[in-house]
């Protein structure tokens, strides 16, 4: 037996082990009340569990082929020039805020007390990487229905060191990109979108993700597609796609990927800082970076994730017009969900906001759903400047955060997740209403 056959006879192994461990059986009727109904789950079937395992049987631990094939898929999705695969959304957004503070941008670059206007009613790996980059984060309060940012505000939070906006589409609903990316282009600013939580979305028909100067995703398992851990950075800038590679691996000046030599042509005869002339251009750092990559197993996973995207898309848009639909009689206790105007949102949750004197409260509803084995999350950090690692950090408010602190005490969120079914969603549905009017 030649290796090649072996492999197809360990692969052939693995599609069998998929089906007996791990492929859907045949299961009795929902059971109300006895099944949990989660709000989030990995998707998957054989091909992503025969491309891990092809990936391992390389044991080429890092980016390799299956990360290349990868990130081609995303920049065919997105049709940009790069997408740079990283190990997490967090390390993505990280990446993007520190690349706006290198050199090579000359006057453009972000500077310790430089400003980034963003909001408070989110998930805190948008602000993280403005404070640990020693700017400022100035926040806006947030419309409910849409829970994105309040763009009639934006010219009162301008200020002499405003250099970016950074925002992320609140639950895959995206934020108002007419009157942001103008306001941007308007002032020369940086604009960076958090895609994380809404891969999929378009506004005026183009993908979120695409319309500022940087743009993150995630890959976690309760995102639109998983890797597990993963992430990366969009752009169609071949200058910032360099600077983003460059913090992304080490700092390195070198741009060759793993197993290769020389691509610049150069490896042995340039001078760099005080660097004896012809150091190996492997070994020369331009900048202070990290280590995020994704490893070939991760993106191996990706490959096959990516095919399935279109269908999780449709089934993410059609549960959430059946919570819509379930649930708009109740509109006297509820702020139901809406799209931002000309968006057609990839919905990675249905978020659900008491309203004011509704005869209970989200504590109440929350434990209700989670006794009746319904999981529900708030809306992540509630109000970011009141959790313990935040109250102290330097920022601005412009406007107040009202809004903000109504979604805190108010809002909580469902499952939209393509591993739902009808009788779930009815079954959620039916246990909201049945609370609501008994309360």
């Amino acid at each position: 037996m030649t290796a090649n056959d072996l492999k197809a006879d360990i692969l052939a192994k693995v599609t069998e082990y998929y089906r007996l461990v791990h492929a859907p059986k045949q299961e009795a009727p929902f059971q109300a009340g006895t099944s949990r109904v989660q709000y989030a789950g990995r998707m998957f079937d054989e091909r992503e569990m025969v491309n891990l395992v092809d990936a391992s049987l390389d044991f080429w631990l890092t980016a390799g082929r299956f990360a290349e094939t990868f990130s081609g898929q995303l920049e065919d999705y997105y049709d940009v020039s790069d997408v740079i695969l990283v190990n997490s959304g967090s390390s993505a957004n990280l990446l993007a805020v520190t690349a706006l503070t290198d050199t090579a941008l000359g006057e453009r670059r972000l500077q310790p007390g430089d400003e980034v206007i963003t909001v408070a009613a989110g998930f805190p790996s948008t602000v993280a990487p403005i404070l640990q980059n020693q700017l400022v984060p100035v926040f806006l309060d947030v419309e409910l229905g849409t829970y994105n940012i309040d763009t009639t505000r934006l010219e009162e939070a301008l200020s002499a060191r405003t250099k970016a906006v950074f925002l992320a589409h609140t639950l895959g609903n995206p934020f108002n990109l007419d009157a942001v990316a103008a306001f941007a282009k308007r002032h020369g600013l940086w604009l960076i979108e958090d895609n994380c939580d809404a891969l999929g979305s378009r506004y005026r028909g183009k993908l979120t993700g695409t319309f500022g100067h940087i743009a993150t995703g995630s890959f976690y398992p309760a995102h639109h597609i998983t890797t597990g851990e993963g992430g990366c950075v969009i752009t169609d800038d071949p200058r910032l796609a360099r600077i983003i590679r460059s913090y992304r691996d080490w700092g390195r000046d070198c741009y060759c990927e793993g197993g290769e030599n020389n691509t610049c042509g150069c490896r042995f005869t340039k001078q760099f800082g005080t660097l004896p002339k012809g150091y190996d251009h492997k070994y020369v750092y331009s900048r202070i970076g990290y280590n995020l990559k994704m490893t070939d197993m991760q993106a191996a996973v990706g490959v096959a994730q990516m095919d399935k995207l279109e269908s999780f898309t449709a089934r993410r848009k059609r549960h959430f017009q059946m919570l819509c639909e379930g649930l708009k009689d109740l509109e006297e206790f509820f702020i139901l969900p809406r799209a931002t105007e000309h968006a057609d949102s990839s919905w990675f949750a249905f978020i659900l906001t008491l309203r004011e004197g509704a005869p209970f409260t989200r504590v109440e509803l929350a434990k209700h759903l989670d006794t009746a084995l319904i999981e529900t999350r708030g809306l992540f950090a509630g109000n970011l400047l009141r959790q313990p690692g935040y109250m102290a950090i330097p920022h601005r408010v412009v406007g107040g955060l009202d809004n903000t602190d109504f979604i805190m005490n108010n809002t909580l969120f469902l499952g939209v997740y393509p591993g739902l079914t009808p009788a779930k969603i009815d079954y959620v549905t039916d246990t909201i209403r049945k609370f609501a009017r008994k309360g």
